[in-house]
């Protein structure tokens, strides 16, 4: 079993000594693979470059690497490290993302039922110190407690789509597949 708070205590420093704001530490892919997946972001653009990415993975292998040197692995079994924006269609993990993606759809799942109900899909209304409202379908208002979503993400829309559109596709256009001339 892997301690997600100590792989978090581990990854966050990294991520802060850079200037990125960690989204989620997460571990998944049982025995047949297992993942230590990172998303992080600039907080001023909520993105992630190819090269941030590239030195975010280095300082943790670094910091990773030392720690199993030292006997001290948190991480007992061999792993794939993935390092990688939040996305588009983003999950919410933090407090703060119910408040900044207000407005926009998401799909909720607690980790047990609530007044009959354990999923809630609508428009985000907010974050109310520990309560993360949304508003479903019907236009009913669900307060939901913070500490009881077990997973929360957005929803692909074009209104969402509208509102992450990358700061710049500069050369594009000119990205070549591996292995053209």
């Amino acid at each position: 079993m892997v301690d997600i708070g100590v792989l978090n205590a581990i990854i966050a420093p990294e991520a802060e000594a850079m200037g990125l704001a960690l989204v989620r530490v997460a571990f998944f892919g049982g025995e047949s693979d297992p993942t230590l997946q990172i998303m992080a972001e600039r907080p001023d653009t909520r993105q992630l470059t190819i090269d941030d990415c590239a030195d975010l993975s280095r300082r943790i292998s670094a910091q990773l690497d030392a720690l199993e040197e030292a006997g001290k692995d948190p991480i007992e079994q061999a792993y794939r490290l993935e390092v990688s924006s939040p996305g588009i269609d983003r999950p919410l993990t933090r407090r703060a993302d119910f408040a900044d993606w207000a407005g926009h759809e998401a799909k909720i799942a607690l980790k047990e039922k609530l007044n009959g109900r354990q999923r809630f899909n609508g428009e985000l209304v907010g974050i109310d110190g520990d309560t993360v409202r949304i508003l479903d379908k019907e236009e009913v208002e669900h307060s939901l407690p913070f500490d009881a979503i077990d997973t929360a993400k957005l929803v692909l829309t074009d209104k969402l789509i509208a509102a992450t559109v990358p700061l710049s596709i500069e050369g594009a256009d000119e990205m070549e597949e591996e292995g053209q001339d």
